[in-house]
């Protein structure tokens, strides 16, 4: 599949507020990722490595320990297995996450 709508595309409830639309290859997955306001992804990690770029809005990141306000055109990159975290502030966020490989927890 080389073209995705993007209305189209699987999506998942993370946590209460935060949503994620999904599209994934053999080795990538690619995560338009919506944080409503005051909405919590709690501490945790997994064995992917995760990039990103903040799109739109700003929200709170904890990775590794350090805590930030990101806003759009920040990006990060987060190895496989460090703790991190998210916290809405008053408005909606969208960042894009790219996971490789390609989550397969998300994908059901």
């Amino acid at each position: 599949m080389a073209f995705i709508d993007r209305n189209q595309m699987k999506k998942k409830e993370l946590v209460p507020g935060t949503t994620a639309s999904l599209a994934w290859g053999e080795k990538i997955m690619l995560s338009v990722v919506e944080i409503g306001p005051g909405s919590v992804v709690p501490m945790h990690s997994h064995p992917h490595e995760q990039a990103g770029i903040v799109v739109e809005g700003e929200f709170d990141f904890v990775i590794g320990g350090e805590r930030r306000r990101v806003k759009p055109g920040d990006m990060y990159i987060i190895p496989g297995g460090v703790q991190h975290s998210a916290i809405g502030l008053d408005r909606k966020a969208v960042a894009l996450d790219i996971f490789s490989p390609p989550r397969d927890d998300y994908k059901t």
